[in-house]
């Protein structure tokens, strides 16, 4: 007996452990029969502006514009979808079984197929499993796999994957595509009728087409509002309304606002929904101003630019325009803000606050500017004057090439470079040796997001700086288009990464004097003007026109040009980018100018004349420069000389007793700085000759203008008949009416007067070319003459 009842108990529990077992794989089958990801597909990437407009969007991989799933879906939809597919849908778990038993009946009874009876999570199940064929296992599988999904989860979700994964016609997939492609709006701005037509619509998809069964589809539309208004969903009003809408004809395009920014977000995040940084009125409007100016340009044949809009606090990229609206012939799709383009003079203030701040030079510190020839390079002005000399930052505002080239010699082309590179201009990325002096004069290529970000790193250490006396770690941070992007500007420090508070705001100020394009240039006199700090550049052949400007909160960069390099007569950065950057400016909040970082910068006194610190015998004014700007220079041109009493000649102790002479302090240039500097400062006054019975001063009182070099190469070139034409040597002399006497290899060439000019045409081979004047005084050059 007990032997039975030991086996009794053996079998029941082996039975119920089978049954256990057995129960437990039933449920781990059933719990891991859905798919993790419900749904594998591609999706169109799409860009949305900071307020969440849509900017753009750009077609998944598979030819299907289908847009990632959103969180939440209007309440108007939910309302329209649930009465018209699935009225209880809020009350079973994943099938109706009295709807089914209902189709199944219904469509015994036609011989086919006239409704379903499947649930709104059934089709979810449906649509995640479109390639499956059509068979009643498959129906089974649908039923199990939609009660799985209602316990992982909520309904709401439910509904958002069915909103997303809808067929809406043509490769139209989800409620966000339809809504934009059949409304041209946001889904949550839809109407009654307009949410029901595409509440209907993934029924029947096909009867969306313009002219095709358009009468069925108002009619399922209708059906659906009257059964709202029957469950008071809507009042009267707006069913009345809502009948009176037309249906959906001719599909929209979707907004292309930022088309090019669009395909630069989408190269690392396709797929994506992208929140960007770009306030939407903000770049409907440059959008608006790049329309208007790309219709004048290409008049003259020119059919690209390009504006970027920076906040610079944030570093957030406001508006971005890649390109002209033009055509594909005209590289339409090419976007220019990264592009690496020839620089023209857009990296002169960055060498002018580079000597600032390395006390190579004060703000309106002389600097030559004549004739030059560097080692076979000739820098020209781009009106091809001379000003003998210009205070430096006047130099500066008037992008004067020859002063630049001069301040880069001495500033050192390596420490330029190198500063470039701290400063993160990638396309500079040649050696130093490369671009030589031509680096300041558009030598080197760079592109507009690169230099914007520059300028915006500037003026942020600025504000900074006044703001908290100090500076950041990482102050030279990237540009941020993502609005889930944060910059991280680093810890507080006292040391400047790049450029001191001090020489950035000389260099603003100097910058503010650009002079303004035509219409704007008496800025100063009206109260609502607008205080940039901003440079033009124009490269060679006039491929490139730029212009970049910063406030205090915000920098604008705009480039104008043909994107193939072909340049045009009239494009410069004055005339052709700088109206377009003030007009951005204008849509702009005004900002007060940028406070002056006392702290950073020390009084001294200056030169008044030559703007080197001064000395004694300089008529001095105080001013404000950078901290290292004691070590610069005192006045190099102011010295003592000796006159008689009427202060006409200059005397020495060899006619005029010691204690008659006038001794005095005179501003005196070097001759070719002072030959164009006096033609165009009328109140230069020349140093006075000696008195006829004196003994001639000592000193150089001559220079050459050309050749400058010791030692030049000249080529003799031909006019258009044919014939030689000679080089014209060329001599400034303090004084203007000395006679001077020109010998080429001891052989006499003849003599000048007033106007120091010599033509000297020879055969191939090396001159001695002297000059001598009547008090002895000489100059010598030695040059190479090539007549082939």
């Amino acid at each position: 007996m007990l032997k039975h009842k030991w086996e009794y108990i053996k079998n029941w529990v082996f039975d119920h452990k089978i049954k256990s077992i057995a129960v437990l794989i039933v449920f781990l089958l059933y719990y891991f029969s859905l798919p993790r990801t419900l749904f594998d597909e591609p999706y169109v990437t799409v860009l949305e502006s900071t307020e969440g407009n849509l900017l753009g969007a750009k077609i998944a991989r598979d030819g299907q514009w289908r847009f990632p799933e959103q969180d939440t879906i209007p309440e108007k939809f939910k309302q329209c979808l649930v009465n018209y597919e699935d009225q209880y849908f809020y009350y079973h778990w994943g099938f109706n079984p009295v709807a089914m038993v209902h189709a199944l009946l219904q469509n015994y009874r036609s011989s086919r197929v006239v409704r379903g009876g499947s649930t709104i999570t059934q089709q979810v199940i449906r649509l995640s499993r479109e390639h499956q064929q059509r068979t009643y296992w498959e129906k089974l599988i649908e039923l199990i796999l939609a009660t799985r999904l209602e316990f992982r989860y909520s309904k709401d979700k439910i509904l958002n994957l069915y909103s997303a994964h809808a067929p809406f016609g043509g490769n139209v997939v989800g409620l966000e595509m339809a809504s934009w492609r059949y409304f041209g709006i946001k889904p949550d701005q839809l109407s009654w009728a307009e949410t029901a037509t595409l509440a209907v619509l993934p029924n029947a998809p096909s009867l969306i087409y313009p002219g095709k069964n358009q009468q069925i589809l108002l009619q399922k539309r209708n059906r659906l509002l009257h059964k709202l208004l029957d469950k008071r969903i809507i009042d009267s009003l707006t069913y009345n309304l809502s009948l009176a809408e037309a249906l959906p004809q001719k599909p929209y395009d979707l907004p292309q606002t930022a088309s090019h920014l669009l395909d630069r977000v989408a190269r690392t995040n396709a797929g994506k929904r992208i929140q960007s940084t770009i306030k939407s009125d903000l770049q409907q409007r440059v959008n608006q101003l790049a329309q208007q100016y790309y219709l004048q340009y290409k008049q003259n044949e020119v059919y690209n630019l390009a504006v970027l809009v920076v906040d610079v606090k944030s570093r957030k990229v406001l508006a971005y325009v890649g390109n002209a609206p033009t055509d594909k012939t005209h590289q339409k799709d090419v976007d220019i803000i990264t592009a690496p383009r020839s620089t023209g003079s857009i990296l002169k203030p960055l060498l002018y606050a580079g000597m600032l701040n390395d006390g190579k030079l004060l703000p309106n510190t002389l600097v030559a500017d004549v004739p030059t020839q560097i080692s076979g390079y000739s820098p020209e002005n781009y009106n091809r004057t001379y000003d003998g000399a210009v205070p430096a930052h006047v130099a500066l505002s008037r992008s004067l090439n020859i002063p630049c080239v001069l301040m880069l010699q001495q500033y050192g082309i390596y420490k330029f470079y190198e500063e470039l590179q701290k400063f993160q201009i990638r396309d500079i990325n040649k050696h130093p040796d490369h671009y030589g002096l031509s680096l300041i004069l558009g030598g080197a290529e760079a592109n507009l997001w690169d230099l914007c970000k520059t300028y915006a790193n500037l003026s942020s250490t600025l504000n900074y700086y006044n703001h908290t006396g100090r500076y950041r770690a990482k102050e030279l941070a990237d540009l941020v288009i993502d609005t889930d992007q944060n910059v991280d500007f680093g810890k507080e420090q006292k040391q400047e990464q790049v450029l001191d508070a001090g020489s950035i705001w000389l260099t603003y100020n100097a910058m503010k004097e650009v002079n303004r394009p035509t219409g704007d240039e008496a800025w100063k006199f009206y109260d609502s003007a607008l205080e940039l700090a901003w440079k033009t550049g124009t490269s060679f052949g006039n491929r490139d026109a730029w212009a970049i400007g910063t406030s205090k909160d915000y920098v604008v960069g705009v480039w104008v040009g043909n994107a193939t390099g072909e340049g045009r007569p009239l494009l410069t950065g004055v005339g052709s980018a700088a109206p377009l950057l003030f007009d951005v400016f204008r849509l702009l909040p005004r900002a007060n100018w940028f406070e002056t970082p006392v702290e950073d910068l020390v009084e001294a006194d200056i030169c008044q004349l030559s703007g080197s610190l001064a000395k004694e015998g300089c008529p001095k004014v105080k001013a404000y420069i950078p901290v290292n700007g004691v070590r610069t220079k005192t006045c190099p041109y102011h010295q003592w000389v000796h006159l008689d009493h009427s202060e006409h000649y200059r005397v020495n102790s060899s006619c005029e007793p010691v204690d008659q002479i006038v001794t005095k302090s005179w501003f005196v240039l070097p001759p070719v700085m002072e030959w164009y500097y006096k033609s165009k400062h009328a109140d230069y006054a020349l140093l006075p000759p000696f008195r006829e019975d004196c003994a001639a001063a000592l000193g150089v009182t001559m220079d050459f203008i050309y050749p400058k070099d010791y030692y030049s190469k000249i080529y003799l070139t031909k006019d258009f008949s044919g014939e030689v034409q000679p080089v014209i040597l060329k001599v400034a002399h303090t004084q203007p009416h000395m006679k001077l006497f020109w010998y080429a290899n001891d052989h006499f060439l003849g003599s000048t007067e007033t106007f120091h000019e010599m033509p000297f045409k020879a055969s191939s081979g090396t001159y001695l070319i002297t000059v001598t004047d009547e008090y002895g005084s000489e100059l010598k050059r030695k040059i190479e003459v090539v007549n082939d």
